[in-house]
Protein backbone atom coordinates (compact mmCIF):
# COMPACT_ATOMS: atom_id res chain seq x y z
CA UNK A 1 0.00 0.00 0.00
CA UNK A 2 2.68 2.52 1.10
CA UNK A 3 6.35 2.29 0.19
CA UNK A 4 9.29 4.58 0.94
CA UNK A 5 12.55 3.85 -0.82
CA UNK A 6 15.83 5.65 -0.12
CA UNK A 7 14.16 8.83 1.14
CA UNK A 8 16.35 11.75 2.25
CA UNK A 9 14.66 14.81 3.76
CA UNK A 10 15.30 17.68 6.12
CA UNK A 11 14.86 21.36 6.84
CA UNK A 12 17.20 23.89 5.30
CA UNK A 13 20.65 22.34 5.47
CA UNK A 14 19.72 19.94 8.29
CA UNK A 15 19.24 16.32 7.19
CA UNK A 16 16.59 14.49 9.23
CA UNK A 17 16.01 11.39 7.09
CA UNK A 18 18.90 9.44 5.63
CA UNK A 19 17.98 6.78 3.05
CA UNK A 20 14.76 5.78 4.80
CA UNK A 21 13.08 2.71 3.32
CA UNK A 22 9.93 1.14 4.75
CA UNK A 23 6.58 -0.27 3.74
CA UNK A 24 3.08 -0.47 5.16
CA UNK A 25 0.83 -3.20 3.81
CA UNK A 26 -2.93 -2.95 3.58
CA UNK A 27 -4.63 -3.85 6.87
CA UNK A 28 -1.53 -3.46 9.04
CA UNK A 29 -0.64 -1.36 12.02
CA UNK A 30 3.03 -0.47 11.63
CA UNK A 31 4.84 1.21 14.54
CA UNK A 32 7.64 3.71 13.99
CA UNK A 33 9.86 3.85 17.08
CA UNK A 34 12.81 5.98 18.05
CA UNK A 35 14.07 8.69 20.41
CA UNK A 36 13.17 12.35 20.01
CA UNK A 37 14.84 13.69 16.89
CA UNK A 38 15.15 10.27 15.24
CA UNK A 39 13.09 11.38 12.23
CA UNK A 40 9.70 9.85 13.01
CA UNK A 41 7.60 13.00 12.60
CA UNK A 42 9.61 14.04 9.54
CA UNK A 43 8.76 10.69 7.95
CA UNK A 44 5.04 11.32 8.40
CA UNK A 45 5.37 14.87 7.08
CA UNK A 46 7.17 13.61 3.97
CA UNK A 47 4.38 11.11 3.33
CA UNK A 48 1.59 13.66 3.79
CA UNK A 49 3.21 16.30 1.58
CA UNK A 50 4.02 18.79 4.34
CA UNK A 51 7.68 18.66 3.34
CA UNK A 52 9.22 17.58 0.04
CA UNK A 53 11.96 14.93 0.23
CA UNK A 54 15.34 15.77 -1.30
CA UNK A 55 15.55 12.40 -3.03
CA UNK A 56 14.09 8.93 -3.02
CA UNK A 57 10.60 7.58 -3.78
CA UNK A 58 7.31 7.50 -1.89
CA UNK A 59 4.47 5.50 -3.45
CA UNK A 60 0.93 4.91 -2.29
CA UNK A 61 -1.05 2.15 -3.98
CA UNK A 62 1.65 1.96 -6.64
CA UNK A 63 1.53 5.65 -7.58
CA UNK A 64 4.04 8.39 -6.66
CA UNK A 65 3.27 10.78 -3.79
CA UNK A 66 6.28 13.10 -3.96
CA UNK A 67 5.34 16.42 -5.50
CA UNK A 68 1.70 16.24 -4.49
CA UNK A 69 0.23 18.85 -2.16
CA UNK A 70 -1.21 17.88 1.25
CA UNK A 71 -4.70 18.36 -0.20
CA UNK A 72 -3.91 15.96 -3.03
CA UNK A 73 -2.48 13.45 -0.56
CA UNK A 74 -5.71 13.57 1.48
CA UNK A 75 -7.70 13.10 -1.73
CA UNK A 76 -5.62 9.99 -2.45
CA UNK A 77 -6.76 8.47 0.87
CA UNK A 78 -4.18 9.43 3.50
CA UNK A 79 -5.08 11.31 6.69
CA UNK A 80 -2.45 12.71 9.04
CA UNK A 81 -3.27 13.25 12.73
CA UNK A 82 -0.33 15.40 13.86
CA UNK A 83 1.44 15.54 17.19
CA UNK A 84 -0.19 18.05 19.51
CA UNK A 85 -3.72 17.46 18.13
CA UNK A 86 -3.95 20.80 16.26
CA UNK A 87 -7.70 21.08 16.74
CA UNK A 88 -9.30 24.50 16.18
CA UNK A 89 -10.15 25.62 19.72
CA UNK A 90 -12.66 28.35 18.84
CA UNK A 91 -14.78 26.07 16.69
CA UNK A 92 -17.24 23.54 18.08
CA UNK A 93 -16.64 19.81 18.09
CA UNK A 94 -18.96 19.31 15.12
CA UNK A 95 -17.35 22.18 13.19
CA UNK A 96 -13.91 20.58 13.68
CA UNK A 97 -15.28 17.27 12.42
CA UNK A 98 -16.89 18.86 9.39
CA UNK A 99 -13.57 20.47 8.46
CA UNK A 100 -12.03 17.01 8.37
CA UNK A 101 -14.36 16.22 5.47
CA UNK A 102 -13.74 19.43 3.54
CA UNK A 103 -12.96 17.54 0.31
CA UNK A 104 -16.24 15.64 0.39
CA UNK A 105 -19.82 16.70 -0.42
CA UNK A 106 -21.50 18.08 2.68
CA UNK A 107 -24.49 15.74 2.44
CA UNK A 108 -22.17 12.72 2.35
CA UNK A 109 -20.74 13.64 5.75
CA UNK A 110 -23.89 13.39 7.84
CA UNK A 111 -23.70 9.63 8.27
CA UNK A 112 -19.99 9.93 9.08
CA UNK A 113 -20.73 12.48 11.81
CA UNK A 114 -23.07 9.94 13.36
CA UNK A 115 -20.40 7.26 13.03
CA UNK A 116 -17.86 9.46 14.86
CA UNK A 117 -20.36 10.11 17.64
CA UNK A 118 -20.89 6.37 17.99
CA UNK A 119 -17.16 5.66 17.93
CA UNK A 120 -16.40 8.50 20.37
CA UNK A 121 -19.58 8.99 22.49
CA UNK A 122 -18.06 11.93 24.37
CA UNK A 123 -17.88 13.88 21.11
CA UNK A 124 -21.58 13.39 20.59
CA UNK A 125 -22.26 14.65 24.10
CA UNK A 126 -20.13 17.74 23.45
CA UNK A 127 -20.97 18.33 19.80
CA UNK A 128 -21.80 22.02 20.31
CA UNK A 129 -19.02 22.66 22.82
CA UNK A 130 -15.97 24.69 21.81
CA UNK A 131 -13.12 22.31 21.11
CA UNK A 132 -10.69 24.34 23.20
CA UNK A 133 -12.69 23.58 26.35
CA UNK A 134 -12.33 19.81 25.99
CA UNK A 135 -9.91 17.81 28.13
CA UNK A 136 -6.65 16.59 26.63
CA UNK A 137 -8.03 13.11 26.06
CA UNK A 138 -11.19 14.45 24.47
CA UNK A 139 -9.14 16.68 22.18
CA UNK A 140 -7.07 13.68 21.08
CA UNK A 141 -10.23 11.75 20.28
CA UNK A 142 -11.49 14.75 18.32
CA UNK A 143 -8.22 14.94 16.37
CA UNK A 144 -8.46 11.24 15.42
CA UNK A 145 -12.15 11.56 14.54
CA UNK A 146 -11.44 14.61 12.38
CA UNK A 147 -8.83 12.58 10.49
CA UNK A 148 -11.33 9.78 9.97
CA UNK A 149 -13.88 12.16 8.47
CA UNK A 150 -11.82 12.19 5.25
CA UNK A 151 -12.58 8.45 4.87
CA UNK A 152 -8.87 7.51 4.68
CA UNK A 153 -7.40 4.22 3.54
CA UNK A 154 -4.24 4.99 5.55
CA UNK A 155 -4.14 6.89 8.85
CA UNK A 156 -0.89 8.50 10.02
CA UNK A 157 -0.91 8.92 13.81
CA UNK A 158 1.79 11.01 15.48
CA UNK A 159 2.16 10.50 19.25
CA UNK A 160 -1.53 9.95 20.09
CA UNK A 161 -0.78 9.25 23.77
CA UNK A 162 1.34 12.36 24.35
CA UNK A 163 0.33 14.19 27.54
CA UNK A 164 -2.54 11.86 28.42
CA UNK A 165 -3.27 10.14 31.72
CA UNK A 166 -2.76 6.34 31.67
CA UNK A 167 -6.51 5.60 31.65
CA UNK A 168 -7.03 7.83 28.61
CA UNK A 169 -3.99 6.33 26.86
CA UNK A 170 -5.58 2.89 27.16
CA UNK A 171 -8.86 4.23 25.75
CA UNK A 172 -7.10 5.83 22.78
CA UNK A 173 -5.16 2.64 22.01
CA UNK A 174 -8.30 0.53 22.23
CA UNK A 175 -9.87 2.86 19.67
CA UNK A 176 -6.83 2.45 17.38
CA UNK A 177 -7.13 -1.31 17.72
CA UNK A 178 -10.83 -1.23 16.79
CA UNK A 179 -10.19 0.99 13.78
CA UNK A 180 -7.62 -1.50 12.50
CA UNK A 181 -9.97 -4.42 13.12
CA UNK A 182 -12.49 -2.59 10.95
CA UNK A 183 -9.93 -2.59 8.12
CA UNK A 184 -8.10 0.73 8.48
CA UNK A 185 -4.34 0.68 7.79
CA UNK A 186 -2.31 2.69 10.32
CA UNK A 187 1.25 4.02 10.51
CA UNK A 188 1.82 4.85 14.18
CA UNK A 189 4.49 7.07 15.71
CA UNK A 190 4.32 6.58 19.45
CA UNK A 191 6.52 7.30 22.48
CA UNK A 192 4.93 4.45 24.44
CA UNK A 193 6.75 1.64 22.66
CA UNK A 194 5.19 -1.01 24.88
CA UNK A 195 1.63 -0.15 23.87
CA UNK A 196 2.59 0.52 20.25
CA UNK A 197 4.12 -2.94 19.86
CA UNK A 198 1.13 -4.57 21.53
CA UNK A 199 -1.23 -3.39 18.78
CA UNK A 200 1.20 -3.29 15.82
CA UNK A 201 1.88 -6.06 13.35
CA UNK A 202 5.38 -4.86 12.47
CA UNK A 203 7.72 -2.07 13.45
CA UNK A 204 10.72 0.00 12.43
CA UNK A 205 13.28 1.56 14.76
CA UNK A 206 14.85 4.85 13.67
CA UNK A 207 18.09 6.36 14.95
CA UNK A 208 19.49 9.64 13.61
CA UNK A 209 17.26 9.48 10.54
CA UNK A 210 18.10 5.90 9.59
CA UNK A 211 16.19 2.64 9.92
CA UNK A 212 18.40 0.50 12.17
CA UNK A 213 16.01 -2.34 12.90
CA UNK A 214 12.79 -3.81 11.50
CA UNK A 215 10.89 -6.93 12.50
CA UNK A 216 7.50 -8.19 13.60
CA UNK A 217 6.12 -6.35 16.62
CA UNK A 218 6.36 -9.45 18.80
CA UNK A 219 10.01 -9.95 17.90
CA UNK A 220 10.84 -6.30 18.49
CA UNK A 221 9.20 -6.47 21.91
CA UNK A 222 11.61 -9.29 22.82
CA UNK A 223 14.68 -7.75 21.18
CA UNK A 224 17.28 -6.87 23.88
CA UNK A 225 18.25 -3.64 22.10
CA UNK A 226 14.64 -2.47 21.90
CA UNK A 227 13.87 -3.59 25.45
CA UNK A 228 16.85 -1.67 26.80
CA UNK A 229 16.24 1.54 24.83
CA UNK A 230 12.44 1.79 24.75
CA UNK A 231 10.80 -0.74 27.07
CA UNK A 232 12.76 -0.14 30.25
CA UNK A 233 14.03 -3.69 30.38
Amino acid sequence: MLRLEGVDAGYGQRRCLDQISLEVRAGEVVALLGANGAGKTTTLMAISGLIRPWRGAIEFEGRPLIGQSPVEVVARGISHVPEGRRILPRLTVDENLELGAYLRPRDACRSDLERMRALFPVLGERRRQLAGTLSGGEQQMLAIARGLMAKPKLLLLDEPSLGLAPKLVRAVFETIRRLNQDGLTILLVEQNAYLALRIAHRGYVLEAGRVVLTDTASNLAQNPQVKSAYLGG
